[in-house]
């Protein structure tokens, strides 16, 4: 059997979420999960899938279930205040190996400013006063790159295929639960700021919603920086999945019964 990449073109978030539970209920494969998170448990997994958002400012943000089902909405009202600070600010709680903000605003900047970067003396001191600094405890530099993002679209134009936030790193691999976001692509086109997350792994039901709402507002703020108008949203992954424990509900919401829809497409 071979891989099936299936393509997603919805308005806005919500409709993002819908079209997608409903197309991973009738294409999904069912497996069990050998290693990671919830190991031993089934889930249906999408081969790769790509969705296109035209419209992702839309609200709302968050998607909302028919309450006449009974079920509560997959993300709740005031999470995106709580999640946001993970995306946007490297603020991290004991404990925690990572987090995407961590990862995208407390980057190392010898990673980034080595030997062979192409920035004047200017440059370099004012993005010192911009967007780096020195961890007090490791005495290591430190940079933000989503103000380094904003600093290169503002001062060097916006033609240009290098700025991608970056939030995976080799040693993911040996961690028991590495970042699901692997990286957020940019570019701007048509006086618009677009971005392209790509999520390694990626929970439907609620990290989808979450993840993208938070992301859209991160785009947001930085279109609003840069000077430019907020675009489009065209996110994949090659592990977007739904848990076995949301399988009744899923089909609940869109209507039709799993065993039905499968019967019915095997004739």
């Amino acid at each position: 059997m071979n891989l099936e990449p299936i393509f997603i073109k919805a308005t806005s978030l919500s409709d993002a979420w819908f079209q997608t539970l409903y197309r991973a209920v009738e294409a999904g494969r069912e497996f069990t999960i050998d290693r990671g998170s919830f190991e031993g448990q089934k889930r249906l997994e999408f081969d790769y899938v790509t969705i296109h958002i035209t419209h992702p400012g839309t609200l709302p943000l968050l998607p909302k279930v028919n309450p006449i089902l009974g079920f509560p909405d997959p993300v709740e009202e005031g999470y995106l205040d709580d999640y946001l600070p993970y995306l946007m600010t490297g603020e991290e709680k004991e404990g925690e190996a990572y987090t995407y903000g961590q990862r995208i605003c407390n980057a190392e900047a010898s990673y980034i400013f080595g030997e062979y970067y192409e920035l004047t003396i200017p440059d370099i001191d004012f993005l010192h006063e911009k967007c780096v600094w020195k961890d007090q405890e490791t005495g290591i530099e430190m940079v933000n790159q989503m103000e380094l993002m904003i600093w290169t679209y503002k001062n060097k134009g916006y033609r240009n295929n290098q700025m991608t936030l970056q939030i995976a790193q080799p040693s993911d691999m040996l961690l028991k639960d590495p970042p699901c976001l692997r990286h957020i692509d940019t570019r701007i086109q048509d006086g618009k700021l677009h971005f392209f997350p790509y999520f390694r792994s990626w929970d439907l039901f609620g990290g989808f919603p979450a993840n993208l709402a938070a992301i859209e507002m991160m785009k947001q703020y930085c279109a609003e920086q840069i000077g430019v108008e907020s675009g489009e949203i065209i996110a994949s992954s090659k592990g977007l999945h739904i848990y076995d424990y949301v399988f009744e509900i899923a089909e609940a919401i869109r209507g039709r019964k799993m065993k039905e829809f499968r019967i019915a497409s095997s004739l």
